[in-house]
Order: structure tokens, then sequence, then C-alpha cells
């Protein structure tokens, strides 16, 4: 290792037993730039890494749960800090989760599947449907999303700009 600082915080680590999974492919930090692969395009936003979180949250606004063919779908608006009103997006929902809030009653929420590029990673992840707004960052990814992708730095961030290739099926 080039970084002597690096070497001996990874030796502590090792020896502590806080060795990063076997599976785990770098070191972001808690703050990070990803890439959305929604709707036909590749959106770029920043993101928080949360492995305080199980599931991953997207700022959703219109948020309206419909019907096609028999299937469950929802249309909804991204809510992105400095954007215009986007256009309606629809996707197929794929569950709904229930999410403790800190005060007050369970909120039910529609999830559903989407590509999000990390680093060189691009990966479908489940993520609910919620008004962030109130929040710093429009995307939250929980442990489900980084588990095997990601170790979290919480001092450090925007260690690793998203570089992926569209998915062969256009996702």
């Amino acid at each position: 290792m080039r970084n002597p600082i690096a070497a001996l915080v990874l030796s502590v680590c090792l020896l502590a037993g806080l060795a990063p999974s076997a599976g785990a492919r770098g070191v972001y930090g808690w703050v990070e730039f990803v890439e959305l692969h929604l709707g036909g395009e590749a959106l770029k936003l920043k993101a928080k890494l949360d492995t305080g979180a199980r599931s991953s949250s997207l700022d959703a606004v219109d948020v309206q749960p419909f019907e096609r063919d028999g299937k469950r779908w929802v249309r909804f608006r991204l809510n992105l800090p400095g954007a215009k009103r986007s256009a309606p997006l629809e996707e197929p929902i794929v569950r709904y989760v229930r999410i403790k809030r800190h005060k007050g009653p369970y909120d039910r929420r529609p999830m559903i599947r989407m590509q999000i590029c990390l680093g060189d990673e691009l990966r479908s992840v489940d993520v609910n449907l919620t008004n962030r707004g109130r929040f710093i960052y429009p995307l939250l990814l929980g442990r489900r999303a980084l588990t095997g992708l990601a170790v979290v730095d919480p001092a450090r961030t925007f260690q690793r700009a998203p570089r992926c290739a569209a998915s062969p099926n256009g996702e």
C-alpha cells in the first residue's frame, strides 16, 4: 500500500475485526455522486450512504399507485433540488415497505427497482418513494444497496465518481 497511514488504519481494523467484507469493491464516503438510470435517462445526483438504514429512499412527489394489466404500478415525479418540475415517471411496484418513523405511526411506501451507478458498479437497487424535500440529499442508499459493494468511511465524501456504461438492456 502506498499510503502508510491507510496501511496503518487497515492493519488496526484487521486486528480489531473490522475488516471490510470480502465482497466489498471499494471504500466510499458517506456522501457520493451517483447516477440514476431511470426512465431511459442517466441523472447524476448526490446520495447519502447510510449503513444505519436498511432500505433506500428516493425523493419523489405526486406518488400515485395505479393498476396496469393487473399489475401494481406507480406514477411519480422526482423532487430534485434546483431542477424544474420533472415529467411524470411510471414504474412497476416491486413491493410495499413499512417504514418506522421517528415520531408517529409506520409509513407505507411503494418500492421500485432501478439501476444505480455508484463508482464503477451498475446495479439494481430497490428504493422506496417518499418526499425527502426536508433532507439535504435526494437519495439515501441503505445497507441492502451497499452490501457487497461498498465500505463506507464516515470521515470521507465524494471518493468515487460514477463511471458506468449503460446496461445492455437500456435500464
